[in-house]
């Protein structure tokens, strides 16, 4: 369901966070309740937005894209909330980027129409369904991610035999370590395929890529690929350009939320010699920020001065804040040194690392700090956390945690509550998972 019908939608204690007994809810009310992760009333665990740190990160990016001149079109993957993203464009977005047909359909009943879906999507079936879904969306304007002829043939034979389609933007992608064509001679045999067969409703809008999938544990391996990556993709573009024509606006797009400024720093020159064409990143993550993979990325990002803003080289680490948390009582103190917490793999993610225990809360009201406090393993409904000699821990406290990877978490939850800087719950976010 979107987000653009959320408030008919009542919301009751079947949903993370929503407190057991209360009277259900539409979502826009949940906000006026004056409730609190760790005040008693809520149901454990849940998942908040820092609703400050997230403006700040859409403002540390929307300044960075404006000072190099290029656009943004934000990865939905990562909240899936149309709210989210439609704040985003409301911020300067170009528009929004998705990640499957699905992905699409939630965004289109909102109301979202410029997308760019960066990913191959299947073959004749998948052709078929797309275009199932864009029969209903006359106005709609997609931009589609292909690496092979059979792809585009399929796409073709589809948009060739219906009349009812909207126009659909053909992105040959070019790629390395994930899909992608990954040579200038491979992605013209897909050109081949595409400029035999355009018309108006089915056209070349662009090239794309995605250098994220190309890093490796070494950095110097990693940005040697990435830059390798984008040196293909740089030169491919003249030869688009040579093919369709002067005056047709083309589309260059790459860049996750790690090493954007390898794509600006790759791609610039080329665009900056066609006029007609314009470079979009694609990063999403950037604007939640966690306590594990993009902290370890901006990291990086620093290491190589690679945010700058104008004349001005900034910290990355700095300007953009961690803005997810998950919230967790302690269930046990079973042993010395050791609490069982009520969080496991159904709340939160581990594949870029473990929750990191932030801070303890008692009877409603932050207690103490605990950065020495760590995430042994987890279990499906439980986290089990080292718990430093001699702190004050006892059975009840809340946990607030910082996580490690966005996007494999936030698809465990339904609602995102936003809080304000006294971490009340101020609004609520309806995310679209499936």
């Amino acid at each position: 369901m979107s987000d653009l019908h959320a408030n008919a939608i009542l919301i009751d204690d079947r949903i993370r966070g929503f407190p057991p007994g209360h009277t259900a809810l539409p979502l826009e009310a949940i906000g006026q309740q004056g409730w609190k992760p760790f005040d008693g009333t809520m149901a454990l665990p849940l998942i908040s937005l820092d609703q400050s740190a997230f403006a700040g990160n859409v403002a540390a990016m929307m300044a960075y894209v404006k000072s190099h001149g290029v656009e943004i079109a934000p990865h939905a993957k990562t909240p899936m909330s149309t709210a989210l993203s439609g704040a985003l464009l409301a911020a300067g977005a170009w528009g929004t980027t998705v990640a499957d047909i699905r992905q699409a359909a939630v965004l289109l009943k909102a109301g979202q129409r410029r997308l760019i879906l960066a990913n191959e999507i299947g073959g004749p079936a998948a052709a078929r369904r797309l275009a199932a879904l864009l029969a209903g969306y006359p106005d709609a304007d997609l931009h589609i991610f292909i690496d092979s002829a059979p792809l585009a043939a399929a796409l073709r034979d589809v948009w060739q035999a219906r009349s009812d389609l909207p126009p659909l933007g053909l992105m040959i992608e070019l790629g390395a370590g994930r899909a992608g064509a990954r040579s200038v001679e491979a992605a013209t045999d897909i050109l081949d395929v595409i400029l035999t067969a355009e018309n108006p409703s089915f056209r070349l809008t662009g090239v794309a890529a995605y250098e994220g999938a190309a890093a490796t544990a070494d950095a110097g391996e990693t940005l040697a690929r990435i830059d390798g990556l984008m040196g293909l993709t740089a030169d491919f573009l003249p030869e688009v350009r040579a093919r369709i024509g002067k005056d047709r606006p083309l589309i260059l797009t790459a860049g996750g939320s790690v090493f954007f400024d390898r794509v600006v720093g790759g791609l610039s020159a080329a665009v900056g010699a066609d006029p007609d064409c314009r470079l979009i990143l694609r990063s999403g993550a950037i604007f939640f920020h966690d306590h594990g993979i993009y902290e370890r990325g901006l990291a990086g990002l620093d290491a190589r001065e690679g945010f700058r803003i104008g004349a001005d080289t900034r910290s990355a680490s700095q300007e953009f804040k961690p803005a997810l948390r998950v919230w967790a009582e302690v269930l046990s103190l079973p042993e010395p040194g050791l609490a069982i917490c009520g969080i496991g793999l159904r709340d939160v993610a581990i594949d870029q690392g473990p929750p990191r225990p932030l801070a303890f809360y008692r009877d409603g009201a932050p207690l103490a700090d605990i950065a020495a406090a760590t995430v042994l393993r987890l279990n499906d409904q439980h986290a089990f956390v080292a718990i430093p000699a001699g702190t004050d821990v006892a059975i009840g406290d809340v946990v607030e945690f910082g996580i490690s990877h966005p996007c494999t978490c936030l698809d465990r939850h339904a609602i995102l509550y936003g809080l304000a800087s006294d971490h009340m719950v101020t609004t609520a976010y309806l995310t679209s998972f499936g």
